[in-house]
């Protein structure tokens, strides 16, 4: 009988590889792939302005899932990457975005037009979970549609979805994930150019057309691309507007997951023996960045950089979203309900964002 002597286990210990190593190499194609489509993404933002560089980094995403010479890619050998980017860079972007509020903004805005916020969210939250039961969708797609609707579009989809227990859950989760961002993309890129022929019909002034975008539009660069078209007012008080709804995410996701522990109560929802936390490490960076942008102590270059990194990294986590988009799926799985939960949707925030205007303008 021979024993293996200490020399010879710390030789297999070297020649054995971390388990996190092929894991790595394994996203390399996938990221490779995020990389160039939110190049191309944001030389479509140069030629064409109007059009966010997210908003296109999604539709380039569900583009190269149906392309008959990338699909087999996006589908096999890049698809780890691509997850990850969906996932992980999604949420480095969520923390940065806090850099983009500060405690002075809410405090500005008065306390009628943060009433207003607050009831916009609230109404298209619960309205949008209503009509999702109503249709007979799964309880977490409406969940995550009316979080996008209600709050800031992808970036809200993504933290949330975080909560739901299923990060570790497959392909089924990622493409409610997926077709949710889809959808509110969509909706939102109409926005831009629906909205602004509605205003002289709605008889919204500058500050007013403002304040709408801001509550119904859903990502802060649809907003840009919307309230622009109404002045540089309307642009501040846009975004500033939506910028409060951005701060609603962190109480939203806390409301998630406080109402996943009890459903799940002695049955983990991870799978794996923990319960999500109230706040996930990510939007506890949020508060800390907006804490931080509070302070007054970053100059205009490092929020200027930060901004730059922010919408790199949320480019391609929607990039990696849209490529999990496969559209005869979900033809086949409920696309017509998820159209209809959409629209409705939209109806509601922007029904309920022109209300507010009114009441407090």
């Amino acid at each position: 009988m021979v024993f293996a002597g200490p020399e010879r286990r710390t030789s297999d210990a070297r020649r054995t590889p971390s388990p996190a190593a092929p894991r790595r190499r394994g996203a390399v194609p996938g990221l490779a792939l995020a990389v160039v489509g939110v190049a191309v993404a944001f030389a479509v933002h140069a030629l064409v302005p109007a059009v966010p560089t997210l908003t296109v980094a999604v539709v380039l995403g569900v583009v190269a899932a149906h392309l008959p010479g990338a699909a087999p890619l996006v589908r096999g050998v890049a698809r780890p990457g691509l997850s990850l980017a969906g996932k992980r860079l999604m949420r480095l972007g969520i923390v940065l975005l806090g850099l983009k509020l500060s405690l002075g903004d809410v405090a500005g805005l008065g306390w009628q037009s943060l009433v207003m916020v607050v009831g916009v969210v609230l109404i298209t939250f619960f309205g949008t979970r209503w009509m999702g039961r109503r249709i007979g969708l799964s309880d977490d797609q409406s969940l995550l549609v009316a979080t996008g609707y209600s709050i800031c579009g992808a970036s809200a989809i993504g933290a949330v979805s975080g909560v739901l227990g299923k990060d570790k859950g497959g392909a089924r989760h990622e493409a409610e994930v997926a077709s949710s961002v889809a959808l509110v993309t969509l909706c939102g890129t109409l926005a831009i150019a629906v909205l602004p022929l509605l205003r002289t019909p709605l008889g919204l002034d500058a500050t007013q057309f403002g304040h709408w975008v801001g509550a119904s539009v859903h990502d802060v660069g649809q907003v840009v691309a919307t309230a622009q078209t109404a002045g540089p007012q309307a642009l501040t008080e846009g975004v500033l507007v939506k910028l409060i709804r951005v701060a609603m995410l962190a109480p939203l996701v806390a409301g998630v997951a406080l109402s996943r522990r009890r459903k799940n109560t002695g049955h983990p929802a991870n799978g794996d023996g923990h319960r999500p936390a109230l706040l996930p490490l990510f939007v506890v960076g949020f508060l800390a960045m907006v804490v931080l942008r509070s302070t007054g102590l970053l100059g205009s270059e490092v929020l200027d950089a930060a901004n730059t990194a922010q919408e790199l990294l949320l480019a391609a986590a929607l990039f990696g979203l849209g490529s999990a988009v496969h559209l005869p799926t979900l033809a086949r799985t409920g696309g017509a309900r998820m159209a209809l939960l959409g629209l409705g949707s939209w109806l509601v925030v922007g029904a309920a964002a022109y209300a507010g205007v009114l009441l407090t303008t």
